[in-house]
Order: structure tokens, then C-alpha cells, then sequence
């Protein structure tokens, strides 16, 4: 589900956490991380992100969060605009996840042995 962006100039840094569902220090570490990302200082020196690093935010969250995307991974899509990205950057599924879905393929088979 995509977040509904407001129709504003500018976000505050609690604001974009609050749309993007992620804690502000993720977001001032995605800034480091992805150049993408480069919010406006109010005289305050406080953040001040527009639409389209909202918007930027929004698809990193998709890539690392929901895609599996490794930080390096998402880089490298966002720098190709997602054109045929480098899927060994992908995260492997995590061994609980590998266990589960085991068991599950056991259960099918055994189902389908009873027949």
C-alpha cells in the first residue's frame, strides 16, 4: 500500500518518518546512503524534504523493505532507473523463511501421496 502524499512544498523529518513508516534516523542514514535524498535546511538547520524526496524515500522503502533489495542493490536500481537491475543483489530468503516453506512443500506432498 502506497502512502497518500500530502499536497505540500515541504515536509518536515517527522512528517516523512510518519508517511514512510520508518524511524528518523533511518531516514538521516539514507541520506548518507543514497544521494538521491537531499532534503533543504530551514534557517533552524531542521530538514526540509520537498515531493520528491518523499516520493524517493518511498521507493527505497519498497526496495529495501518489501523487494529485499541489499542498500548496494538499491543503488545500483535506482542509478539504472530499475532498467535491468542486478538481481544477485537481492537478499536470500532468511532460513526460517527457507524452513517454512520446506514444511509446507512436505505437507503438499504428503497430501498428494495419499491419493
Amino acid at each position: 500500500m502506497r502512502a497518500e502524499i500530502p499536497d505540500k512544498l515541504y515536509f518536515k523529518i517527522g512528517e516523512v518518518s510518519k508517511l514512510a513508516c520508518v524511524e528518523t534516523h533511518v531516514l538521516r542514514y539514507w541520506e548518507t546512503e543514497f544521494k538521491e535524498i537531499q532534503p533543504k535546511r530551514a534557517n533552524s538547520n531542521q530538514r526540509l524534504y520537498r515531493r520528491v524526496d518523499v516520493e524517493k524515500i518511498l521507493q527505497i522503502k519498497t526496495l529495501l523493505h518489501e523487494q529485499g533489495f541489499t542498500i548496494s542493490g538499491a543503488k545500483k536500481f535506482l542509478k539504472t532507473d530499475g532498467q535491468k537491475g542486478d538481481t544477485a543483489e537481492i537478499k536470500p530468503p532468511s532460513p526460517s523463511c527457507l524452513e517454512k516453506i520446506k514444511k509446507e512443500l512436505l505437507a503438499v506432498k504428503k497430501l498428494l501421496l495419499q491419493k
